[in-house]
């Protein structure tokens, strides 16, 4: 969100709610705990073809997909290649934002798009105020990361099937 700098409060906690309720780092908790959430979302907008966060950029937002599509687009030597496209109720950057990592894609905008917010530094807040809270976020952000990197690796899998000869995988023992 580097040129992004307005930021709308949300108004009504049940017209998010539903939205929230789907998206898996959320999963377990309880309306109260989702309201602690959404009292600290913010609605950001973005007009088609407008970046969200570029490749090595500093993590400092987990985004919501609330209305629109984003996708993910991985610079290699000059290749763009798209990684995902995001839809509605889809979350990302929460990976590096734990992980204190720098944004591993680009993110684009594919169409006027409205995400939602959740600063790394409200995450601190939580870690100060509600413990319980932090800690069930932080759990359903690293299962959520383990399935991603599942299914990276299935991917990778498939794709050294297509291109690499079976006796180049010998492996003693195996």
């Amino acid at each position: 969100m580097s040129e992004k700098v307005a930021q709308e409060s949300l108004t009504s906690f049940s017209e998010v709610l539903p939205l929230l309720q789907k998206i898996p780092i959320f999963g377990g908790l309880q309306e109260s705990q989702l309201h602690q959430i959404f009292t600290r979302l913010k609605r950001v907008i973005y007009r088609e073809g407008e970046v969200i966060f570029r490749e090595k950029e500093s993590a400092t937002y987990i985004y919501i997909v609330e209305k629109g599509r984003v996708k993910l687009v991985f610079d290699e030597a000059g290749l763009r290649l798209t990684k995902a496209e995001l839809e509605p109720g889809t979350c990302f950057g929460e990976t590096s934002v734990i992980g204190i990592q720098p944004h591993s894609a680009t993110t684009v905008a594919m169409e006027d798009s409205e995400l939602l917010v959740l600063s790394g530094e409200t995450l601190g807040e939580l870690f100060e105020t509600d413990k319980a809270l932090f800690s069930i976020l932080i759990l359903n952000i690293a299962r959520e990361s383990c399935r991603r990197l599942y299914k990276t690796n299935q991917q990778l899998v498939d794709y050294l099937r297509l291109h690499q000869d079976a006796k180049d995988a010998d492996i003693p023992g195996y």
